[in-house]
């Protein structure tokens, strides 16, 4: 079964889960609703898991969804860690997710794992199916994705459950071994290709383009660097090191040159390879979906890449970014 369409620009949900600071209800709410309002022509692309807060990115998501056209949205979630109820004298291991539910996760690559936590994903999301599953974070799991994992996912596609069916993690090398190994549709593939990191140009992307596997990248600001490289940023959940900094500092200079807002650079860059069909970007506000929208069709001169390569900022052997795409292109 193909991949779904998907927009240029798809809206991360790990921040419904309260990711590093909780988000209010009604906030949860308007950031949804403004997924919708500033997409182009066709279907907003959400993308969730359970493992963002414990479930609550999955239910808040389902919340906000009532009641739209199941056609009007495209959407991801992502198995291998299963949710329960916390044991007596349990704590909820929040693992950068804050205001937690009484839930902890596990491991499980079973078939009935895999089946079950879909259905614990669609009772929380109130729908009846999702377009796209992800095996999730599993570069320390690979013997039982290859065992049991995969091949439960698989038959889940097969039977018309779900429509794709990949990996979403931040390893590029392993991803490139799956979708090398195994019928992957798609990979969610977050901080390897951005304008700081070529790693997946260096493995992975050269495996999806001969294979025909669909890549959506996350992580493009890595972390926050490429938002605001400031000292103390993170870049790859770590406080970034200096040369990555001065590195950061130094694009955003020549950007400033141009007129082009960083973050808009960092938006558009991914998209210079052909492999990649959508970028997921997280907000934890209306006015942050808006921002990105904006920016992500922000008039960037050719000329901005080619300086960044003359000044051994992008190196010479990387693809540059054609003209601007619209959000739903």
């Amino acid at each position: 079964m193909p991949v779904p369409a998907l927009p240029r620009l798809g809206l991360g949900c790990a921040p419904l889960g309260n990711l590093y600071r909780a988000v209010a209800e009604e906030e949860a709410e308007a950031l949804v609703a403004a997924a919708f309002e500033t997409g182009a022509a066709g279907p907003v692309y959400l993308d969730t898991a359970p493992h963002y807060g414990l479930g609550r990115s999955e239910e808040r998501l389902g919340r906000a969804l009532a009641g739209r056209d199941r056609g009007s949205y495209v959407l991801s979630t992502k198995v291998g860690r299963r949710l329960r109820d916390l044991r007596p004298g349990e704590a909820a291991d929040g693992q950068g997710f804050t205001d937690l539910p009484a839930r902890a996760r596990e491991w499980d690559f079973s078939a009935d794992g895999i089946r079950a936590t879909l259905e614990g994903s669609l009772e929380r999301l109130g729908v009846d199916a999702v377009d796209i599953v992800y095996l999730h974070d599993v570069e320390d799991h690979l013997p039982q994705v290859y065992a049991t994992g995969f091949a439960a996912l698989a038959d889940l596609r097969d039977q018309g459950v779900v429509k794709a069916i990949g990996f979403g993690m931040n390893h590029s090398d392993v991803l490139a071994r799956l979708v090398t190994d195994l019928d992957v549709d798609v990979v969610l593939c977050a901080g390897r290709w951005t304008l700081l990191e070529r790693t997946a140009l260096d493995d992975l992307l050269p495996v999806c383009a001969r294979r025909g596997t669909q890549v959506v990248v996350g992580g493009v600001y890595n972390s926050g660097l490429l938002a605001d490289p400031r000292p103390g940023a993170h870049y790859n959940y770590r406080q970034a090191p200096p040369e990555v900094l001065a590195r950061a500092q130094a694009i955003e200079a020549v950007c400033a040159e141009f007129g082009v807002p960083l973050r808009a650079a960092a938006l558009r860059y991914p998209f210079a390879h052909p492999s990649v069909v959508s970028a997921l970007i997280g907000a934890a506000s209306a006015a942050e979906v808006r921002d990105n929208a904006a920016l992500f069709t922000y008039d960037i001169p050719d000329a901005l890449w080619t300086a960044l390569v003359a000044r051994g900022l992008l190196d010479r052997d990387v693809p540059l970014p054609a003209a601007a795409p619209g959000p739903g292109a």
